[in-house]
């Protein structure tokens, strides 16, 4: 009845998000895209996505479980207001988390879409 939604972000999403924006994130997506699930990189660019299609708080019967997850990720990639810079900065603040969970480190979490510089 619905299309096929996941828990989280599943990494095979991650290639058809390359030609949402520009040339850095095109180049983002492309890079990870090749790489295994298992990956630290990879596996920040989902919590990356996790993080701002909100997928914690999806559930079944919300209007973005019964869209599945590619137009839910498709659409939050396409109208996420900040640049395609802000969202690498995202990304790789996803990889300090990742890097910072396998060192045993706390991770802390910032308001969703927040931006941190670096």
């Amino acid at each position: 009845m619905y299309p096929k939604a996941e828990l989280l972000f599943p990494p095979r999403l991650i290639p058809p998000l390359r030609d949402l924006r520009g040339p850095e994130w095109a180049t983002l997506v492309q890079r990870i895209a090749r790489l295994p699930e298992i990956e630290p990189d990879s596996l920040a660019f989902s919590l990356m996505m996790i993080r701002l299609d909100g997928c914690v708080k999806c559930h079944e019967g919300s209007f973005k479980y019964m869209r599945g997850c590619h137009l839910c990720a498709t659409q939050t990639v396409m109208q996420f207001k900040g640049s395609d810079e802000d969202l690498v900065l995202l990304y790789q603040k996803a990889r300090r988390d990742i890097d910072a969970y396998l060192a045993g480190e706390p991770v802390i979490e910032e308001e969703p879409g927040e931006v941190i510089e670096e």
